[in-house]
């Protein structure tokens, strides 16, 4: 029977990140794994992967559109779908053996298979129990569906299904309008594919700053998504391969029907906890099935602790590894802390979107004073260089105070960023510090500049 002081339960961003924190701050530690390779759901089907297809369909795009702009004339580029995939697989193998040589240069023991916690202070894997002074979940979590939908990820589809289709369909429907499914929309829109998404709600990304998701709903129209809003998804009936999809427009009451070569079924993510025996060891879940924990990460069984996706929050492989990092350090009696306020959330989306802190709805919701600063990166001359001025950089400030409340981006390298204004809403900046601080010439960056300026005086370029 092996000891540790910490085994922790799930390879993704947030087990990973944590194992090796907790290695560097001289904990013996394992890290349990049932995939072949580590990294979780991010690095082999989720987001590393969608990246991959994401930067190359945008590629093809660029060689259609706006290579012959700039004078480089060549033939019409074609799509080598199986060699695509390989050159995805690529990406994917460097990520997952990286993390393998980070293991091994912490000393972390990569314990394989499918752990259980039969009781406090013991994982079981197989007939192996090894014991630990604490454990982590970090299990992340999986795709959920709707009822009256098979998944088979072949016909229809969950992103791990999308990310590794034999062709490039005719036609895709996506149910759901949130990250995920515009994604990957956007992906198969670029390779070809007549792509109709359609979300319960009226707007696409539930949550954003309305702004953005009116420029970000008109871009992706422009780029020929299509979009059925208000409609409630009854069934998906496969026959010979090809999809039926039911739903209901529900302000109408009015029944329809639309046929797929391939269905993205895209309703969000749920916690990946079934298999760990939580209900006989008394692990306290919530209503929604995620791990309850207190300020410090700990479950209601001493000794066990949970981040990530198994817990509340953002289902985000950024706030799983922060999360993973301060439990790692609570563990070694450090003062280990997450600020929940300044957690950035991206769309990979071509125009990127990018936000952080509080929404104009948010801050109208709670009567707060604020002020707007905005700029358009129409006024930019690298993004009119280009050929990626659609979208702006919106800033929200106290209208007292002038601190910085949040920041929403839509435009080229959004992802990128967001991350200036996290660092200034980190130390409490005022947007005119932002506005004060010389941004090099010509950048994207100018434009959070820009409207950092416009929160007082007014932009310069505008």
């Amino acid at each position: 029977m092996a000891s540790y002081d910490v085994i922790v339960i799930g390879s993704g961003p947030g087990g990973y990140v944590s194992a090796i924190r907790c290695a560097q701050l001289g904990l013996k530690t394992a890290c349990v794994e049932g995939r072949d390779t580590l990294g979780g759901t991010c690095l082999n089907v989720g987001c590393i992967p969608s990246k991959a297809l994401l930067h190359a369909s945008h590629q093809l795009h660029e060689a259609q559109h706006n290579f012959a702009k700039m004078g480089l004339i060549a033939d019409e580029p074609k799509v080598d779908w199986a060699r695509m995939q390989g050159y995805k697989t690529e990406v994917i193998d460097g990520n997952t053996k990286g993390i393998e040589f980070l293991f091994k240069k912490n000393k972390i023991e990569w314990l394989k298979g499918w752990g259980s916690i039969p009781t406090a202070g013991q994982v079981k894997i197989g007939d192996d129990i090894h014991k630990a002074k604490y454990i982590i979940i970090a299990s992340g979590s999986k795709p959920s569906s709707l009822p009256g939908i098979e998944i088979d990820e072949k016909t229809v589809v969950t992103s791990t299904g999308a990310l590794a289709l034999d062709k490039i369909p005719s036609k895709m429907v996506v149910i759901g309008a949130g990250v995920i499914g515009l994604e990957l929309g956007s992906v198969y829109a670029r390779l070809g594919a007549e792509v109709e998404v359609i979300e319960f709600l009226d707007d696409i990304t539930p949550g954003m700053d309305g702004e953005v998701q009116k420029t970000f709903l008109r871009i992706l129209k422009k780029q020929g998504l299509k979009f059925t809003m208000g409609a409630a998804v009854q069934s998906v009936v496969v026959k010979k391969g090809k999809a039926t999809v039911s739903y209901i427009k529900r302000k109408k009451d009015t029944t329809h029907e639309v046929d797929a070569d391939v269905v993205l079924v895209a309703t969000g993510r749920r916690p990946n906890v079934d298999g760990l025996g939580l209900d006989a060891l008394g692990v306290t879940l919530t209503a929604r099935g995620q791990i309850q924990t207190d300020a410090h990460y700990a479950t209601s069984v001493p000794g066990v602790y949970a981040i990530g996706d198994a817990i509340t929050g953002p289902m985000l492989a950024h706030k799983a590894e922060d999360e993973g990092m301060a439990v790692a350090e609570i563990l070694a009696g450090q003062a280990g802390h997450v600020n929940y306020d300044v957690i950035p959330g991206v769309i990979y989306t071509h125009p990127e979107v990018a936000t952080v802190g509080k929404t104009e709805e948010q801050l109208k919701e709670a009567g707060r004073a604020y002020k707007t600063g905005k700029f358009s990166f129409m006024g930019n001359g690298r993004a009119k260089a280009n050929f990626a001025s659609d979208g702006f950089v919106k800033i929200l400030a106290d209208a007292e105070t002038d601190r910085i409340l949040g920041a929403h981006i839509i435009g080229p390298m959004a992802g990128d960023l967001i991350h200036e204004v996290c660092v200034a809403m980190e130390f409490g900046a005022a947007a005119e510090d932002l506005a004060r601080t010389c941004h090099a010439h010509p950048t994207y960056s100018e434009a959070v500049r820009e409207a950092a300026l416009d929160c007082g005086n007014g932009a310069i370029h505008s």
